[in-house]
């Protein structure tokens, strides 16, 4: 099975802390695998590395994507995605005051580029493009039930109707490995339950890798093949669903006491 991703000796430090610490992770290609632990414990921080938003104190993060190994320490963020890395956010990033669709095809834009000639002018080349990216953005608002509300404003959309426009805005850049930074947050369980049908079947459908990170165990339990658990930055327990939930260290951390913000 070929490697996705890997973190080696992955560490960032503020300051004097370690807000990651010598972290070794791993993905194969088509993997779902879950990424916990208690509030503070540093996931989001290895979304944040994942993405550019932070360079590493030390180690390597290494990316392979069709045949081509990419060293994310110190690229910029718009590089890693289009290197095919999509992401969502625990606190939710959307344009609120734009319509549903728009804010899919500003994601989805960058894909299907046009020349400065071909914008200026509005030639054929060009409106072709803009038709394409809007029936791409239809298509990806229907996947997530939300192709009756694509001219609403994103603020007025109910928070789990969010929570999906702010996943298929992340598969609008066409990712390989797709991160989701607490995807569940806020939904009822009807709509949790909805959401982690949905995680299973986009990474069948469009052939993704997925890491995720997530407070509700029931979701974690659900999709994930494998789960690294984090505490203070470091990974104190790996392995499969129950190998984890029955792991002393991990029921001692984080499955012994409630958990409500990453």
């Amino acid at each position: 099975m070929k490697e996705t991703l890997a973190l080696t000796g992955l560490t960032l430090n503020f300051g004097g802390l370690a807000a990651v610490s010598n972290m070794d992770l791993h993905l194969n290609e088509g993997e779902l695998v879950g990424l916990i632990g208690p509030n503070g414990a540093g996931k989001t921080t290895v979304f944040n590395l994942l993405t550019g938003v932070y360079a590493p104190s030390s180690g390597q993060i290494e990316f392979q994507n069709e045949g081509t190994t990419y060293q994310l320490g110190g690229m910029k963020p718009h590089a890693i995605c289009r290197a095919g890395i999509g992401r969502t956010f625990q606190n939710i990033r959307l344009f609120k005051r734009q319509p549903v669709l728009e804010n899919v095809m500003i994601a989805l834009e960058p894909n299907l580029p046009c020349s400065l000639f071909d914008s200026f002018l509005h030639t054929p080349k060009q409106r072709r493009n803009e038709q394409e990216i809007r029936n791409q953005s239809l298509d990806l608002l229907q996947i997530m039930q939300l192709d009756t509300k694509a001219d609403e404003l994103a603020e007025n959309l109910s928070y789990g109707e969010q929570r999906r426009l702010e996943i298929a805005r992340a598969m609008a850049t066409q990712p390989v490995l797709l991160l989701l930074d607490e995807p569940a947050a806020g939904m009822n369980p009807a709509e949790t339950a909805q959401l982690t049908k949905l995680i299973s079947w986009l990474r069948e459908e469009f052939k993704l890798t997925i890491l995720l990170i997530e407070h509700d165990m029931s979701v974690v339990m659900r999709v994930c093949e494998r789960i690294y658990v984090l505490d203070h930055g470091l990974v104190i327990a790996t392995g499969t669903p129950a190998e984890v939930q029955s792991n002393p260290k991990v029921i001692e951390a984080y499955l012994g006491e409630e958990a409500t913000d990453a």
